[in-house]
């Protein structure tokens, strides 16, 4: 005598890959979460991933803006801020900029530049930029 389960086997129907899901987000590290959704949003809008950048590439990537620093010494005022999509931080430099309106920590956006090196780090100058959602 044959039992039919509904063609799904122990623990692989609809609900479970869910709770396995929720599970894990109520176990894992929150920063890892996040880097995990980062670089998911990142592959899903046609971005390249940080890590995958190299110098001297010109390079479109979206993340969120871990830190900003603004450094307004009148001869060499700059704004800086740490970049990260998941994958890998790169430094964000304006050069001749004090401030810049919505450029703040926690905001995501998508930056287009060249990629640079300075002490072994990744950085872009004066990189082009659309603020986008805080989600």
């Amino acid at each position: 005598m044959s039992s039919s389960t509904g063609g799904h086997k122990s623990g692989s129907g609809p609900d479970s890959g869910y709770f396995r899901r929720l599970g894990r987000r109520l176990t894992a590290d929150i920063d890892q979460l996040d880097a995990e959704e980062l670089a998911e949003t990142a592959d899903a809008s046609g971005a390249r991933r940080a890590k995958d950048c190299c110098r001297g590439e010109e390079a479109t990537i979206l993340g969120r803006l871990r830190s900003v620093e603004a450094c307004p010494k009148a001869a060499g005022a700059t704004v800086q801020a740490e970049f990260f999509d998941g994958t890998d931080a790169i430094t964000l430099v304006w050069i001749g900029r004090r401030r810049i309106p919505g450029i703040e920590p926690g905001r995501r956006i998508l930056v287009r530049g060249r990629v640079g090196d300075r002490d072994g780090r990744k950085v872009i100058f004066n990189p082009y930029y659309e603020l986008r959602g805080n989600s």
